[in-house]
């Protein structure tokens, strides 16, 4: 063969072997590509399972809800501020003399199956949880709900309620007339279809097993895509670690771990006490029926002792007022309980008990009370819990004697709402926002599914008045003073009595691009947990102009995949092979 001839051929084999590297190098990068453009925001939790990311579904406590609100859009929401801002309406007015909420719709939201949102899925909505009460929300005020075009929506009401942007406008999800007009029993809806919302995200899993959800977003979301492909619910033992390993980015931590999270680059935020560790009382056995008694408790517990020892001073003793002493709605003159352990001795004497080597009696029967304890923590946290000792050594000091019960939170819970304890430290949010929280935690709303922190309350009519005057009254001024007496009769009558607000502590890693809060007075309706969804549908400069869309990278342009610099060498080794081959055939 001639030289030209061999030439030919090992140029051929060398151009084949780089077309065969890049074809190789390609395939191995593409994965990379691929993880590069998703931008994925992990958040830690140690409890897991919080139901179903539906309505119905989700479990009734706060991260219940905020799993489902990712998915379902409200009327109105709120950011940092207290304030309410637009969500899927764009504005609203309230005619007092017709008693009637107009809602005007924005005219480009969608549902995740591509169906347009309408006024008439906002009065579906209003006829669908009137007919299936939905626990988060009360229509008992709302008369009819009326489309009068296709996007704007009236909604009369029957009485007064003062509540009603906030906890209706702001909390009650908005379903999908075309989906839910065949749902006949909603809390055995779990079918694909009950996930598909109109809000910023779209549900791709959960698993009940492993307690994680994932999420991805909402191309067509009416504000804008989020600046997050996929949101994912990872459970870990130790939220904390996860997100120093680079498990997470957003997590609860210790709050003594703040300084050094921060000097490791975290963002740490402190939450204000919008969430109490509170004693539900079964009022319904003797002796805890008794006001008396009840008072006796109060006196007998050492709110410092529990800040000090089981919060390490992290943390503020409780209002008995339950309304949060960080709330614009807080009586500051609120009944209290100073610890008075012989205060306590003498109020139970006085129900006929006799004190016997340290231990009260009666007709022979000493006085014993159980008490259940979990490891219940804000934001559906378990944390290792000292209360259940604490408390223990307290009523005893006082005569009473106790026997303490450890169980899962939901054991617990289910345990209150069937009347099966006598005492359960539990605990619960809300406490922040709209004093309509007052009402929740006493009376248990008509039609709901019973909550496992309300105290289902109702003897005393000076308070029944009082809540349904906080409910109802729409002067602000006579509305803060029903609410202000309200808290002093509940601290009086102690359906429940709190014990502290811990302050709690997230922290966030900035460079996964999202800017978290806390919300004042809470997500929602006062949920004290630094998730709110608004800080996923804007800018990260959201302090300086509310809700932005979101400006999206792109790949268009060739110069900016990590590609180039590979094919730029390529084609420089192919003109010269070529050229070479060229100069040897010319010689």
């Amino acid at each position: 063969m001639t030289k030209i001839g061999n030439t030919l051929i090992i140029s051929f084999i060398i151009f084949s072997c780089i077309l065969l590297s890049f074809i190789i190098f390609s395939c191995m990068l593409t994965p990379v590509i691929g993880a590069a453009a998703e931008n994925e925001i992990r958040i830690a939790d140690n409890a897991g399972d919080w139901g179903y990311p539906s309505p119905y579904l989700a479990y009734g406590r706060g991260p219940g809800y905020l799993r489902m609100h990712f998915i379902f859009d409200t009327l109105v929401w709120k950011d940092e501020t207290s304030d309410l801002i637009p969500l899927l309406a764009e504005d609203w007015e309230y005619i007092p003399e017709e008693e009637v909420y107009i809602f005007n719709l924005v005219n480009n939201a969608k549902w995740h199956d591509g169906e347009p949102v309408t006024a008439n899925d906002v009065a579906f909505t209003i006829d669908y949880m009137k007919e299936h009460p939905y626990g988060w929300v009360m229509l008992d005020s709302v008369d009819r709900a009326e489309a009068v075009d296709e996007h704007t929506v009236k909604i009369y009401m029957s009485d007064s309620y003062a509540p009603f942007m906030e906890d209706i406008g702001g909390t009650m999800p908005i379903l999908p007339e075309h989906i839910w007009k065949y749902v006949e029993n909603p809390m055995d809806y779990v079918d694909t279809d009950a996930f598909i919302g109109s809000g910023p995200f779209k549900y791709v899993d959960f698993s009940k097993e492993h307690g994680t959800y994932k999420y991805e977003a909402f191309d067509e979301y009416y504000l804008g895509k989020p600046n997050v492909d996929q949101l994912i619910y990872v459970k870990t033992a130790d939220t904390q670690m996860a997100l120093q390993l680079g498990e997470a980015d957003l997590a609860s931590i210790k709050p003594d771990m703040a300084e050094t999270l921060t000097e490791e680059g975290f963002v740490v935020i402190a939450g204000p006490h919008y969430w109490n560790k509170n004693l539900m009382i079964n009022h319904n056995k003797e002796p805890l029926d008794s006001v008396v008694f009840r008072q006796a408790l109060a006196y007998a517990i050492d709110q410092d002792e529990f800040v000090n020892k089981s919060l390490r001073g992290y943390g503020k003793p409780a209002s008995h007022g339950l309304i949060s002493s960080d709330s614009q709605w807080a009586n500051p003159d609120v009944l209290d309980y100073p610890y008075d352990p012989d205060k306590a001795k003498e109020m139970i004497t006085s129900l006929g008990y006799e004190l016997e080597d340290g231990l009260f009696t009666k007709n022979g029967k000493a006085l014993e009370l159980e008490v259940l304890v979990s490891m219940i923590g804000t934001g559906g946290q378990s944390m290792p819990d000292r209360d259940g000792e604490i408390l223990k050594n307290q009523l005893e000091k006082v005569g009473i004697q106790i026997e303490l019960i450890s169980l899962e939170t939901k054991i617990v819970d289910q345990k209150v709402i069937n009347w099966d304890f006598d005492l359960a430290i539990s605990g619960h949010g809300g406490i922040g926002g709209d004093p309509k929280i007052l009402y929740e935690k006493v009376i248990q709303v008509p039609g709901t599914k019973t909550s496992p922190n309300t105290a289902r309350y109702n003897k005393s009519e000076e308070l029944n008045n009082l809540l349904d005057d906080l409910m109802h009254e729409m002067d602000p001024a006579k509305r803060q003073e029903a609410v202000f007496e309200a808290q002093n009769v509940y601290a009086r009558e102690l359906p429940a009595i709190s014990l502290y607000y811990p302050t709690w502590y997230y922290a966030y890693n900035p460079d996964a691009g999202v800017e978290w809060f806390y919300t004042i007075g809470g997500v929602s309706k006062g949920i004290p947990i630094p998730q709110n969804k608004i800080a996923m549908i804007r800018s990260s400069a959201h302090g300086e102009g509310g809700i932005e869309q979101t400006a999206m990278q792109t790949t268009d342009n060739a110069q900016d995949t990590p590609m180039m610099p590979f094919l730029g060498v390529f084609a420089i080794l192919a003109a010269f092979y070529i050229k070479r081959s060229g100069s040897k055939r010319n010689i």
